[in-house]
């Protein structure tokens, strides 16, 4: 909702109220407002529109993920870089069902922007790997398969990548 800067000079108006509050004395006000600017230092790192957008993606409600998504009006000056990765990868997911080259544009770059959790890299790039497969480019989707099998370190997409093995084979 907010920009990252003001984001950041709320939190320092926060803070710098909090030790007015512990200066005059007011030990628990100041501890709460403390608490509170650390609820913006979190936003900062953690788009609000982008944590709302990954609620509507666990309910595979795609066209609500896109809505919350296009409320960002301006994702390079708004987000910091690692949200502009899940801007692009949560992109990439909607239209994966659409357009597969507008898909594997956003998987890319939200790969390039970099993602923090390992497992989503692995999805990505399986995705990326089923988009090469349905283009015929064999070479470049096993690439993208070996990345997401040694990405995969829960084992959560061996079935996936298994299923696209053996499809693979049949190409």
């Amino acid at each position: 909702m907010f920009n990252k800067n003001i984001k950041l000079v709320i939190t320092f108006l926060i803070v710098a109220y909090a030790v007015y509050q512990f200066v005059e004395g007011e030990i628990g006000n100041g501890i709460f407002l403390i608490l509170l600017s650390a609820i913006f230092i979190f936003l900062y790192f953690r788009n609000e529109i982008i944590l709302l957008a990954f609620l509507r993606m666990r309910k595979q409600d795609l066209v609500g993920t896109e809505k919350w998504l296009s409320k960002i009006k301006n994702p390079e000056a708004a987000l910091v870089k690692k949200q502009q990765g899940y801007y692009n990868y949560l992109h990439g997911i909607i239209y994966s069902q659409k357009n597969l080259t507008q898909a594997e544009k956003y998987f890319k770059k939200a790969l390039s922007l970099g993602l923090n959790m390992d497992y989503d890299v692995a999805m990505a790039k399986l995705s990326l790997a089923g988009i090469s497969m349905q283009k015929r480019r064999k070479r470049e989707a096993t690439q993208y398969l070996k990345e997401a099998k040694k990405l995969d370190k829960n084992n959560m997409l061996t079935e996936q990548i298994k299923m696209m093995q053996q499809q693979m084979k049949k190409i």
